[in-house]
């Protein structure tokens, strides 16, 4: 792709004032992507010295500052190292109406990677298809992401390394790195055409430009901004997409429609229970002891119900674990920050480090349920959510994150019986509220959104456990077990 950057070829064109019409243009657009809400996302990758700052600054420069924020990517740090590769970037994901501005990007952790890190070509590949995949779930939640290479020849590339170094206000900008990776430019070269190749996507493609002639690239980067912010913003909303079945794409395990689940017969008495829980809870302390060891980081969600004993069974793990290596999150509605990204942003940023749990109470399964039945979020959006969820699961998982899924199951009669409780208990109805009885007024659709949700993400990797949840004594030791037997096994894998 490389050979196709676009240059001068005409030099007699003066560019300045067409380039100036352009700004102009782009600080006008800005105020349509704050009312359009379009997120915008540019990427500026390059060679060295190849002019990715002095870009940015032209850039912003006729800007509102308060509805953009520039990141510049620097090698992931030892603590960032300990999370998913793809977290930091999620992290900065500009809100609806508002535009971030890549300074190098997620791409520093593929060619370059590959190269100085001497990642294996299996994780590259892996990589590749973790960013396109995150190109493509933002670019289907209505993100525009512009991506620029910055391309310069070898010789042009030690030119301007060596300008820099007469300067001494600008040699410290030259580092060995830069003179290794120009003295091996054609090593470098065939590795970022491969990248370039395999991440030019329909909905993510790049732009290349040869930046030899400056005021040439700046024309074409100001004429490639408003060409596709422009396009964006008269687009509107996006055509409806046909989602591909999730089984053509994934593993999947075979589940029970919750209509076949058994929940007779299940139950404890409360002298055994309190045996099994003090065998269990003093099991999970010492896994826990190991996972941490062995840098094995864990990811619990419960899903369920309301009422079928999920913040109990969370309590009841979480008294045998060390405090300094777990988080439990409880899920509720988005906030008005969360609400305005993705909906996988702020799941995201509560994933664990290497060797700690996270446990979530309700998790990114709202999407395909009460988003769903509630119409809180468009049909075309929710029957994509299954693919977007696999591929998150995925992506954690591949990273060295073990997930467990739990759907805590109880019938109506047990869930109208302690929903009573609860509203005759004093201490107990803070746990009751109208939108639970709500909720149970309309369990019939509910149902066939929980087990379409149960066949389409129970993947061979992140399988759902369907607990029978009518004792909570039973389901809590249940429960347990699972997570012991899991997590002992992952911890002689290592």
């Amino acid at each position: 792709m490389l050979e196709n950057a676009l240059v001068n070829k005409n030099k007699s064109i003066d560019y300045k004032e067409m380039t100036e019409q352009l700004e102009n243009n782009l600080s006008q657009l800005q105020q349509k992507i704050r009312a359009e809400k379009l997120p915008v996302i540019i990427i500026m990758e390059g060679w060295g010295a190849s002019g990715k700052g002095m870009l940015i600054a032209d850039m912003i420069k006729r800007l509102d500052p308060r509805f953009f924020k520039v990141h510049s990517t620097m090698p992931a740090t030892d603590a960032e190292k300990r999370y998913p590769m793809m977290k930091r970037f999620w992290a900065n994901l500009p809100e609806y109406g508002a535009m971030s501005i890549m300074d190098r990007s997620w791409y520093q952790e593929l060619a370059i990677a590959k190269i100085e890190e001497d990642i294996s070509d299996s994780e590259y590949k892996r990589r590749i298809r973790s960013v396109n995949n995150f190109e493509r779930q933002l670019t289907d939640d209505g993100y525009l992401i512009i991506k620029f290479f910055l391309h310069i020849s070898r010789s042009e590339q030690k030119k301007r390394f060596l300008k820099l170094k007469e300067d001494d206000s600008t040699k410290w900008r030259v580092t060995e790195r830069d003179k290794k990776r120009n003295k091996n430019y054609d090593v470098y070269y065939k590795q970022f055409d491969d990248m370039l190749a395999k991440t030019n996507t329909p909905y993510s493609q790049w732009k290349i430009i040869d930046t030899t002639d400056r005021r040439f690239t700046k024309f074409q980067m100001f004429n490639i901004l408003v060409s596709q912010i422009t396009n964006a913003v008269n687009a509107g909303s996006k055509p409806t997409q046909i989602p591909v079945p999730v089984h053509e794409l994934f593993k999947m395990e075979s589940v029970p429609k919750l209509s076949e689940v058994v929940l007779t017969n299940k139950d404890l008495q409360p002298s055994k229970y309190f045996d099994e829980l003090k065998k269990a809870q003093k099991e999970l302390a010492k896994i826990h002891g190991k996972i941490y060891k062995k840098k094995i980081p864990v990811v619990i969600i419960f899903e369920g119900w309301d009422a079928a004993g999920k913040g109990g069974t969370i309590k009841r793990i979480c008294s045998a674990l060390d405090p300094r290596g777990y988080e439990a999150v409880p899920i509720a509605a988005p906030d008005k920050h969360e609400l305005n990204r993705h909906y996988l942003w702020r799941f995201w940023n509560a994933m664990p480090k290497t060797g700690h749990i996270t446990l979530f109470d309700r998790s990114w399964y709202g999407r395909v349920m009460v988003e769903r039945v509630e119409k809180l979020t468009s049909e075309e959006r929710c029957a994509m959510a299954y693919r977007e969820i696999n591929e998150f699961e995925q992506e954690l998982t591949e990273c060295g994150i073990v997930i467990l899924k739990f759907w805590l199951h109880i019938d109506k009669d047990e869930q109208l019986r302690r929903f009573n409780e609860r509203q005759n208990t004093p201490e107990k109805q803070w746990k009751i509220t109208e939108e639970d009885w709500r909720n149970r007024e309309k369990w019939d659709m509910y149902e066939p959104a929980i087990n379409e949700m149960l066949e389409k993400t129970s993947t061979a990797d992140a399988p759902w456990n369907i607990i029978e949840a009518n004792s909570k004594m039973y389901a809590r030791i249940k429960t347990m077990k699972i997570i012991i037997d899991r997590l002992n096994d992952e911890i002689k894998k290592k």
